[in-house]
Order: C-alpha cells, then sequence, then structure tokens
C-alpha cells in the first residue's frame, strides 16, 4: 500500500474539473532517486530553494570538517548519512514547499498505486464540489433543435 497527500492551489478554478486537474499527489515514503543522488532528487521535484540549501550546506559541511581535520571517510559517511536522510524526507520537504506556497493540504488516501488513490480521492471528493454548468445563451448556440431525447 501506498499514501499519497492531495494538496490544491492557493486560488482553485470554480468548476470542480478544472480544481481536480490541479490537485497535486504527493507520495509519501522514501526516494531512491535523492538517497543516492540527492541533487537529482531535490531538482526532479522542482525543489530549487531546497537544491541551493543543500548545496550550500553540503558545501560549507565538507570545508568545515576538512578545516577540523576529520578523516574524508568520516566526511563520507556523514555526507551519506544526510544523502539516506533525505532520501526519507524529501516528500516531506517537498509538502512543506508547498504549504509555504498557499497551497492547502486536502487529506491523505491509500491504495495500491497512484491510479488507485485518485480513483478512491475523487469518489470521495467531487461529490461534494460544484459544478459549473453554462448555458445556452452563454455558450454561443442559436436556438435551433435539440438532439432526440434531450430536454431542455
Amino acid at each position: 500500500m501506498v499514501t499519497y497527500t492531495v494538496h490544491e492551489a492557493p486560488n482553485p478554478a470554480a468548476d470542480r474539473v478544472d480544481r481536480a486537474d490541479e490537485l497535486r499527489f504527493i507520495k509519501d515514503g522514501f526516494s531512491w532517486l535523492t538517497a543516492f543522488f540527492p541533487p537529482l532528487g531535490l531538482a526532479a521535484k522542482g525543489l530549487w530553494p531546497a537544491l541551493l540549501a543543500y548545496l550550500v550546506a553540503v558545501t560549507l559541511l565538507g570545508l568545515l570538517l576538512n578545516a577540523v581535520g576529520t578523516d574524508p571517510q568520516w566526511i563520507a559517511l556523514m555526507m551519506m548519512a544526510l544523502s539516506l536522510y533525505l532520501g526519507f524526507e524529501v516528500s516531506t520537504l517537498e509538502r512543506f514547499m508547498l504549504d509555504r506556497a498557499g497551497w492547502r493540504t486536502l487529506g491523505s488516501v491509500t491504495g495500491r498505486n497512484i491510479a488507485d488513490c485518485e480513483r478512491r480521492f475523487f469518489e470521495t471528493w467531487l461529490p461534494d464540489q460544484p459544478v459549473i454548468t453554462v448555458s445556452r445563451n452563454q455558450s454561443g448556440a442559436s436556438g435551433g433543435t435539440l438532439p432526440f431525447g434531450a430536454k431542455a
């Protein structure tokens, strides 16, 4: 089972279909890409401020540990530990960045995969959302007949 948190943009569209297109599902769990190569993992998720902070922190930490005479093997071990930690926490970091940008957390959902999670979320979320319909006068229709079986 996987868990996703669902987030909505700061100024969502009025129609439920448009709102649904803008939702972000963030997987809660370990990121192998971020654990093995943090810059690539952070860049792949679009976490540019976090990527910049990571590069600055790693550079300063490496310089500081080297200046105090730490064995290079210990420095490498600390860098691997930091990478492993980021692998576990990258989804939390992504949710934090969305929260700072004004996104609202709508909830969480679990399922076998992303498709199952999306289906489960939309089954409960969509019925409560407003439907915006276009009247015949606004749609540019010029009167005429309706298709067989359609009601005006």
